[in-house]
């Protein structure tokens, strides 16, 4: 971030001709340029306006009917800017551009003028606030180049083609009434419309909480290049066209050599977990007696380094953690359970460590 003392500039601020508004035409040309740039299908918008500075184009967004929530990282501005949109539905907030304090809030604009270039991390910040819009929202980014300052159109074209499905670019250069004065470097308007984010999508997986008497039986990974030499339920992937209780039978058989029918099966744990740096995923824990014809042994030692029988009240703790979180929470009692991992925490069950596992609650009876 640009080390400019924005607090000490606010008050004269606005005497620049296109921060302030105060020609008539300058006001003119930039409300007539707004109009363009925002939704004009009757409704209201929810614009966040991000470096909002005194809020001269807040107000303009809030007076072509738009609600406006502004954020700056200048308490002065601020202070400013509330004064100049007192009686409108605007909200301005003292925050950073970067991550604006709006919380789970979603957007219809997020506009931004002469900002992103200031800040440390372009492309992290249009990823975030591509983040902010709404389903069918857009971003307004009015930026320039000049003097060996600020971010070339074809620089910031390039960073929003990975995020955007289209991308308007409108040159500002040439019409001086928006600057006051005539200019000669590169000044310029993007309306970018994020791509459609794509359908939310996740890996089933299943496990077999296979029970003797008051043990469990886990599997020792290896050779899988994930988690391998700690402890797991026998487990695996669903396939395409399979529901879960098929895949855990064919899962039984392909691992341990089980067979189990339909009815040997019930369900222990409904679970979403994700691992470090991972995503995230369902896994259904199914609970099956291992009965006097029953013999379990390893039919992956590719996969598998040993099968063993362990008691469920002293589970061991080299284990995956979020099985050991899974199994943990069987014993409780407990029915369904998101275990998020942060990205810095061990894929290994740690002891010490801080617990993910979230137990989520069941209806009760129903009427």
């Amino acid at each position: 971030m640009t080390r400019i003392d924005w607090d000490a500039t606010a008050d004269s601020f606005d005497r620049e001709p296109d921060h302030g508004l105060l020609d008539p035409a300058v006001r003119a040309a930039w409300a007539a340029r707004l109009r363009t740039w925002l939704p004009a299908d009757g409704r209201p918008a929810e614009v966040l306006h991000l470096g909002c500075g005194t809020g001269s184009l807040s107000l303009l967004a809030a007076e072509q009917g738009h609600r406006v929530t502004g954020v700056d990282r200048s308490p002065r501005m601020v202070d400013l800017a509330r004064i100049k949109l007192a009686g409108t539905r605007a909200e301005i907030l003292v925050g950073d551009a970067y991550r604006p304090p709006v919380g789970e809030r979603r957007f219809d604009v997020v506009m931004a003028r002469h900002v992103l270039w200031l800040l440390p991390d372009a492309a992290a910040a249009l990823r975030h606030w591509c983040s902010l819009l709404k389903p069918g929202g857009r971003l307004l980014l009015i930026e320039g180049a000049w003097a060996g300052d600020g971010i070339p159109a074809a620089e910031l074209l390039a960073a929003l083609t990975p995020l955007t499905s289209h991308v308007r670019h409108e040159p500002l250069s040439a019409d001086a009434t928006l600057w006051g004065r005539a200019v000669d470097d590169e000044r310029y308007a993007l309306v970018a419309h994020p791509a459609r984010r794509p359908r939310h999508t996740e890996v089933v997986d299943v496990h077999l909480v296979l029970r003797r008497g008051d043990e469990v039986l886990l599997a020792r990974r290896s050779g899988t290049g994930y988690a391998d030499g700690l402890l797991h339920a026998p487990s695996g992937h669903v396939e395409d066209g399979e529901d879960v209780r098929a895949a855990m039978i064919r899962e039984a058989a392909e691992e341990i050599g089980v067979v189990l029918g339909p009815d040997d099966l019930r369900v222990a744990l409904v679970m979403q977990h994700r691992g470090p740096r991972g995503n995230p995923r369902t896994g259904w824990f199914f609970e099956a007696e291992c009965g006097p014809d029953l013999a379990p042994y390893n039919r992956e030692p590719d996969k598998c380094s040993e099968l063993a029988w362990y008691p469920m009240s002293a589970l061991p703790p080299d284990m995956v953690a979020y099985c050991r979180a899974g199994l943990d929470a069987y014993r409780a009692g407990e029915r369904f359970v998101v275990h998020w991992h942060e990205d810095g925490d061990s894929i290994a069950y740690d002891e010490q460590g801080k617990r993910r596992a979230v137990h989520l609650p069941t209806t009760g009876t129903p009427a």
